[in-house]
């Protein structure tokens, strides 16, 4: 894997991140991510990865469908080796996370999971911290930089502002793109949602091969992650989502202010990185298309070599280098 130069982490050391990234390779992903934990946040209790000194700039990093944490398996020792602390949950309805109520509704509106974003923040005592993510882990980085920017100290978002509502996805798209959302529909319906639970492993595999063409991921990779789509709740989780942007599924009351907000496209004006593959086979937007809602510091980087959709776990360098630069532009 080729290095990006030395990173320089806030105090002044510095690390390789190609020595990081082998000693990370030698131990296994799992050992570079450390021993999980659990706290309480909000509606759940959240597992995640906590890596680096405690007293580091706290960097956030959120994984999307069908993935997990160890989408970080790399980039997470490179910044804490840098001085990062560097905290990756599973969002709800993967690994480890659970909901505290057997009652609550298995609901992942996008706004919710901005909510779940703030509150892990609160119950780890981070006032601030730089957020970065892909698929909906960067959906909802964008919605903490925009609802939350105090809290937001910089942004780095794959695939850019993936902010959207209910009332613009009822617009339909052209039928090239329309198909590119082809298990969107399939799970509009209940052969879709039974389908996928029957399937899991197969489905997911599917979209990895579908979103990374040129990815030679090994099995081994894949069933890491596979296992944190074992959570009791994680299909009724990906199917409300698909449903409720189709609005073809209701949210909860208490999320409509933030979405009405949300829907209004707000600008964000933290500094910000948005990064893209080059061989990004999932449905994403052309940088064009969304570089004005970036208001303050902004830049645009499109990453070569056939680096699909899971950008973090397919090109691990240049992601950190995105947050390390984003970093000293905050």
């Amino acid at each position: 894997m080729p290095g990006c130069p030395g990173v320089p982490d806030p105090t002044g050391v510095r690390a390789d991140p190609a020595e990081v990234v082998a000693s990370a390779g030698t131990m296994g992903p799992d050992a570079a991510l450390g021993s999980l934990k659990q706290i309480d946040a909000g509606i759940l209790n959240v597992g995640y990865a906590d890596v680096g000194p405690a007293d580091g700039t706290a960097v956030l990093l959120l994984h999307g469908w069908p993935y997990d944490i160890h989408s970080y398996a790399d980039v997470a020792p490179m910044l804490a080796a840098a001085g990062y602390r560097v905290i990756v949950p599973h969002l709800r309805g993967y690994g480890s996370t659970r909901f505290l109520s057997d009652d609550a509704v298995r609901n992942a509106q996008q706004s919710a999971l901005g909510v779940d974003t703030i509150d892990l923040m609160d119950a780890l005592g981070l006032e601030r911290a730089i957020v970065a993510g892909f698929d909906w882990g960067a959906r909802t980085a964008d919605i903490v930089a925009a609802l939350w920017p105090e809290r937001c100290q910089a942004l780095v978002s794959v695939s850019g502002y993936l902010i959207g509502s209910q009332a613009a996805n009822a617009t339909p798209l052209p039928p090239r793109a329309e198909l590119g959302w082809w298990y969107q529909f399939y799970f509009a319906t209940e052969r879709g949602k039974l389908g996928y639970a029957q399937n899991l492993r197969d489905f997911n595999r599917f979209v990895w091969e579908l979103a990374s063409p040129r990815w030679a991921f090994d099995d081994e990779t894949f069933e890491r992650t596979a296992a944190s789509f074992d959570n009791p709740d994680h299909v009724d989780i990906v199917i409300h989502n698909y449903r409720w942007r189709l609005g073809l599924a209701v949210g909860e009351p208490r999320y409509d202010e933030l979405e009405r907000r949300l829907a209004e496209g707000p600008a964000i004006g933290v500094s910000t990185i948005t990064l893209e593959g080059d061989a990004n086979g999932a449905p994403h937007p052309d940088p064009s298309a969304y570089a004005s809602k970036f208001t303050g510091t902004y830049e645009h980087r499109t990453i070569g070599g056939g680096i699909g959709h899971n950008l973090p776990q397919e090109a691990p360098d240049a992601f950190v280098k995105a947050v390390v630069d984003v970093a000293g532009r905050s």
